[in-house]
């Protein structure tokens, strides 16, 4: 029996792009900061991550179907946060965000892994980016990486 399991060292060769809202800057700012330095203890270095900003969350899927069509990315890392209001404009954004994403990565078959925060308030998403929870986009590059060695090593 072969067993498959991708590791925490990128290919040889391998690029990575880093989409990124700019909408709530102070957490998404804190996601690509947390991304990079992930990206960087884990062998790849600066020049091999290309940091791609959008307006907002709706705007990341499209962008990761053209950077995921170029061939050029071994993975794709989607950061923004979305924070609940008062109308449903949160759920749209945040569920069609989600849905599109995983639409680029099984119509490329390039890795995507969803940084996107989907939260009730401010606190919830300081949490995430770099708080008590941890940051999730140390977490999505972590992903990236090891999705990257994974897809090189299957048939």
């Amino acid at each position: 029996m072969t067993h498959h399991e991708g590791a925490l060292r990128a290919p040889e060769g391998a690029r990575f792009a880093i989409i990124a809202s700019r909408w709530n800057p102070r957490i998404t700012d804190a996601l690509v900061a947390g991304a990079r330095e992930t990206f960087a203890g884990n062998g790849v270095g600066e020049a091999s991550v290309d940091v791609i900003r959008v307006p907002g969350a709706w705007e990341i899927p499209v962008a990761a179907a053209r950077v995921a069509a170029s061939g050029v990315y071994s993975g794709i890392v989607a950061l923004g946060c979305v924070v609940r209001g008062d109308t449903r404009h949160f759920e749209h954004v945040a569920d069609r965000c989600a849905d599109g994403l995983m639409r680029v990565a099984l119509d490329s078959g390039v890795p995507v892994a969803n940084g996107v925060l989907a939260v009730d308030d401010q606190i919830d998403a300081e949490h995430r980016a770099g708080g008590s929870h941890g940051n999730k986009g140390e977490e999505c590059a972590l992903v990236v990486v090891e999705m990257a060695s994974l897809m090189a090593s299957l048939p």
